[in-house]
């Protein structure tokens, strides 16, 4: 996991501690069977007694669980004099689990197919189904900052900007319908090089936001009618850059037709893929990958509270327990109390 940090106004940034420690022997997080799997991105502590924690919540299955509030969260923590985790109720501490807006931001890219036989035989739909796919997307309510891109590819050695991310769904949908037959000059398909350039610039756009103070998570969403015929790059580098990818970026690929290669795709959509058999099913599958892309982005939480430990306590162990439903899940990390004082404001 890559180390982010970043700037919040008034509070300054104190110390930055590790996600999990080694040395943890708690049954409970080693367990491979639980219901919810809770990752870390990020965590920090700020004086007087403020401990935040950025994580995200998932199934087992790797599902990403959105919608969960401060009643899906208890806490324990176990301090030096503890035998074991002791539950911390919200009497006697005040808790928060934070609008994300202002600290995170959600990049969608799509990367879509426009080589001749898109060109040629379902440009019209594809046009239809991405502008679906936007109106999707925009249309569940975040607590993150959603913006979209548009690139293309063709047989040419470059993925093509069609336009750069942005939240204005009438610009998004303007260069969809602007998109015409005449549009490529080389009716080729470079798709093993249109995952490993969007990837390339899915690692820029996220080294970016973390120079600026930025948490952030990317998804790729590719489309494609057919296999590589290019072969400028091989399968094997393709793959590669799918799977080295840094941890806050999804992949999904969505297929139309009988020239596709499945097992392909499905390695280069390793967080989902979906297959259309015909472009009237093409809206449908791209629906498809919005909702699951509305989930994947609030599937993040900010998670704060003011702890009762205080300066000369040293480092204690924070257990966050997620439930929902019957699923539940816990991960055990840690904090430095030094410099802690009294109780914290979290407004």
């Amino acid at each position: 996991m890559k180390s982010i940090k970043f700037f919040i106004p008034i509070l300054s940034l104190i110390v930055l501690f590790t996600a999990c420690k080694k040395d943890d022997v708690v049954p409970f997080e080693q367990t491979p069977d639980q219901d919810l799997i809770i990752t870390i991105q990020e965590q920090y502590v700020n004086p007087p007694s403020r401990v935040s924690v950025f994580f995200k919540v998932e199934t087992r299955e790797g599902a990403p669980v959105a919608g969960l509030t401060e009643d899906n969260f208890t806490i324990y923590e176990k301090g030096r004099n503890d035998d074991v985790e002791k539950l911390l109720s919200q009497d006697e501490t005040t808790r928060l689990l934070s609008d994300n807006s202002q600290l995170f931001e959600y990049r969608t890219m799509l990367l879509l197919d426009l080589s001749g036989s898109v060109l040629n035989n379902s440009l019209s739909e594809l046009k239809e189904a991405s502008i679906a796919f936007i109106s999707d997307v925009f249309a569940t309510e975040s607590n993150t900052t959603n913006t979209v891109g548009i690139w293309w590819f063709d047989g040419q050695d470059l993925i093509h900007p069609l336009i750069d991310f942005t939240d204005d769904q009438e610009a998004l949908r303007s260069a969809i319908n602007n998109i015409s037959p005449a549009i490529s000059d080389d009716s080729s398909t470079d798709l093993f090089g249109a995952v490993i350039k969007s990837a390339a610039l899915a690692e820029n756009k996220l080294q970016l936001a973390q120079n600026q103070g930025i948490l952030s998570a990317f998804s790729i969403i590719m489309f494609t009618d057919g296999t590589d015929q290019a072969a400028r790059y091989s399968k094997v580098d393709a793959f590669s850059a799918v799977e080295n990818a840094s941890e806050g970026i999804n992949f999904y690929t969505i297929g139309l037709g009988a020239e596709i290669d499945e097992a392909v795709l499905n390695r280069i959509g390793k967080t989902s893929s979906v297959f259309a058999n015909d472009t009237q099913a093409l809206t449908e599958k791209f629906e498809e990958v919005a909702n699951l892309i509305a989930d994947e982005a609030n599937a993040y939480y900010l998670f704060e509270y003011c702890t009762p430990k205080r300066d000369g306590s040293g480092m204690n162990d924070l257990h966050i327990v997620a439930k929902k439903e019957d699923k539940e899940g816990r991960k055990i990390t840690s904090f430095d109390a030094t410099g802690f004082t009294n109780d914290c404001d979290l407004d």
